[in-house]
């Protein structure tokens, strides 16, 4: 981060001279300057919370994220004209927002979204973030979220930080130092967790992670997606060998396979030895555990997320979750029908390395079905996708499909072909339905 002998030498006076409250700190953010908010579970709330309360008194600050979990008070009505949030990844607390018009969303592949900051498609202003205590040089790690966060902090022009004596310290990309801070902020806040296993049908997610446990072979690099299903199939892998990750996040699941001596990176073709992930997002025993660690490397998104980079792992295995796939195989993750719900996160950017890497396996999964709100159950499995649904993986990317119900390899696979391999993998109730459309469509 560019500090000087002499920044090192003087870090303590430093940073003393900068400590502040949350109140304070706030008041760099001024009427129309943009601002990068930490997201995940190392939202700054501290200081998220000072800037609601300062709102009044702004006019047209923008605030620009990915995937939050926070509260959804800065995106309340009653912010309007004060505070408009741009995500990149649409998180629950701002989906409402975002689909009545409150919020913006700007689609962007995960590894290009640090790239928005650094080449001046959006300068930044302000950077809020969640930092760990300082080492005996003054630098601090940026823990939990260091690859989505450490190039849009290097890029602002403004440095507001929370020093969380709660916070990780995770090794790689991640320090900075605290002559880049202008305002620290003390606080001992326990980051927020998320519990993948507590999601979804746990017999479906069983069954699902079983079928994809056997595309996995020994020597695997793997990458998990967000959600109970990836989580789910490290639990199948204790007899698998020399397993590795490269991934853009890490949850809970990967400790067990550590200690077991299975998840041991020994076989990587790139950073060999090490856990490779650019954010935490789990549990207080992950990040526990991810404290001073040396077997876990985090770098930025726009490095761990490239394609070509993720390409140069022999047995690349991606596996990430679908809202729902038609017969050609086109792949819906971020809307249901027009109305947003995500983003495109780093799926295409781990398909496509994974289905560029040397033995790799690319994996899109999802529950044969939904349930609507009404009750309805519905099939994930369609003739086409909704009107106004997002292609986030193309039928050109697109490799495997697993449901509860098998495996549907759709690599060089002809449209029919493909139709009657996601028919058979649909649920029994709507096979025939689907088939019927199939025909309709010159499919079958």
């Amino acid at each position: 981060m560019g500090a000087t002998w002499k920044d090192i030498k003087n870090w303590r006076e430093i940073y003393a001279s900068r400590v502040t409250t949350a109140d304070e700190a706030i008041k760099a953010i001024n009427s129309g300057d943009r601002v990068f908010l930490t997201g995940n579970v190392c939202t700054p709330m501290q200081l998220l919370a000072a800037l609601v309360k300062r709102a009044p008194e702004l006019r047209d600050v923008e605030v620009c994220q990915v995937l939050v979990i926070a509260p959804s008070e800065y995106v309340a009505p009653e912010m309007a004209g004060h505070i408009r949030v741009n995500s990149m990844f649409i998180s629950p607390n701002v989906r409402q927002a975002v689909n009545e018009g409150r919020a913006d969303f700007t689609p962007v592949m995960l590894s290009e979204f640090p790239l928005l900051f650094k080449n001046g498609h959006l300068p930044l202003d302000v950077a809020l973030l969640n930092v760990s205590l300082p080492d005996e040089n003054g630098f601090c790690s940026l823990g939990g979220e260091a690859g989505l966060c450490m190039t849009a902090a290097e890029s602002a022009k403004t440095v507001v930080a929370q020093v969380n004596s709660k916070m990780p310290r995770t090794l790689g990309d991640t320090l900075m130092h605290v002559s880049r801070m202008h305002h620290i902020v003390e606080v001992a806040s326990p980051l927020a967790e998320r519990h993948m296993a507590e999601e979804g049908d746990p017999e479906t997610v069983e069954k699902i992670a079983a079928h994809i446990s056997t595309l996995i072979p020994d020597g695997a690099t793997m990458q998990l997606g967000i959600g109970s299903i990836p989580d789910a199939v490290l639990k199948h892998l204790f007899t698998k060998k020399d397993l590795g990750i490269h991934s853009e996040l890490i949850s809970d699941g990967v400790i067990d396979l550590v200690e077991a001596g299975v998840l041991n990176c020994s076989r990587k073709t790139l950073h060999r030895g090490k856990i490779v992930c650019g954010f935490l997002l789990g549990t207080k025993r992950l990040y526990d555990w991810a404290h001073n660690n040396p077997l876990i490397e985090q770098h930025r998104t726009e490095y761990v997320n490239d394609p070509f980079v993720i390409a140069q792992n022999d047995r690349m295995v991606s596996i990430n979750a679908a809202i729902e796939v038609d017969l050609t195989g086109q792949v819906c993750a971020d809307s249901i029908g027009p109305r947003m719900y995500s983003a495109v996160g780093g799926q295409l950017d781990f398909t496509y390395g994974a289905s560029r890497s040397k033995g790799g396996v690319a994996v899109i999964t999802m529950p044969s079905t939904s349930t609507l709100r009404d009750g309805t159950l519905v099939s994930k499995i369609v003739p086409m996708l909704k009107h106004g649904a997002g292609v986030v993986t193309s039928r050109n990317h697109v490799r495997y499909v697993v449901t509860e119900y098998g495996i549907a390899d759709l690599y060089a696979k002809s449209v029919r072909q493909r139709s009657q391999a996601l028919i058979d993998i649909a649920h029994p109730q709507f096979r025939e339905e689907i088939a019927e459309k199939a025909r309709e469509l010159k499919y079958l």
